[in-house]
């Protein structure tokens, strides 16, 4: 491994937890397509689909860890929500972990797809007055939301994802959670999340360890920074710039499998 591949996957590390922090995603949304792609169109290196699945599982859990610090202060973390979709969405990550050994690159690439399709609609879809609701009145469906979590956990666990950046939609959409709230929350759920995409993956012999640790010292620098970064900014732009990044990575996945 030359020194041009380890600044290349520092890079690509630091650039998805800093959106990480920044936008309550785990970071894989970002980190999957970027480390199957930039890499070998740098030709410096080349992962496949199930060794990128295995390294961002790791990527994503540190890379909460720093998101969930920045945003243990604030109000913005509702242990209730944490609680029900943590659980729930950890479940369905150990069964999607262990399935993604019995899939094909092509099969974990179309999850994949699907599950950037999916949030894409579900970001643009109006969300009005959402942040009007005080923090400390906030209430939402307990059941529907730990369904939708465990059903989200099972295509994150293939993909090797904390599935934020489907679980960040629905929690606007659906259960109608404030932006920030919604950010903070969906760190913690995801790092939840991650715990069983990780236990899988070693599992399954899936995780290239030297990169995957230039990732964790990348995630635990860029996590924080996003975090604090995305508490300045307005919810509003926050939300169009998740949805930006979420329809280019879907259109990306989708050119490459069509």
């Amino acid at each position: 491994m030359d020194i041009s591949f380890i600044i290349t996957v520092f890079i690509i590390g630091f650039v998805g937890a800093f959106l990480s922090g920044m936008l309550g995603i785990g970071g894989a949304i970002i980190n999957f397509p970027m480390l199957l792609y930039i890499p070998p169109a740098l030709g410096v290196g080349h992962f496949t689909a199930h060794e990128v699945s295995g390294i961002t599982a790791i990527q994503v859990f540190f890379a909460t860890i720093g998101g969930v610090l920045a945003y243990r202060k604030g109000g913005y973390l509702n242990k209730t929500l944490i609680a029900y979709m943590g659980i729930s969405i950890l479940l369905g990550s150990f069964i999607g972990g262990f399935v993604s050994s019995q899939l094909p690159e092509s099969g974990i690439n179309i999850v994949y797809g699907i599950l950037a399709l999916i949030a894409v609609i579900m970001i643009f879809i109006p969300k009005k007055g959402i942040d009007n609701i005080p923090l400390d009145q906030v209430q939402f469906n307990k059941w529907l939301g730990a369904t939708l979590a465990f059903i989200v956990g099972i295509g994150a666990g293939i993909v090797g994802a904390g599935g934020a950046f489907l679980l960040v939609p629905i929690m606007l959409v659906v259960l109608k959670i404030p932006t920030r709230m919604t950010i903070a929350s969906s760190l913690a759920i995801t790092l939840i999340s991650s715990i069983g995409s990780i236990t899988g993956k070693i599992t399954t012999g899936h995780v290239d360890i030297l990169p995957a640790l230039i990732l964790v010292v990348a995630s635990l620098l860029a996590a924080p920074l996003g975090a604090n970064a995305g508490k300045r900014m307005n919810t509003n732009i926050l939300q169009m710039i998740m949805g930006i990044l979420i329809l280019a990575v879907a259109i990306k996945v989708w050119m490459d499998i069509l």
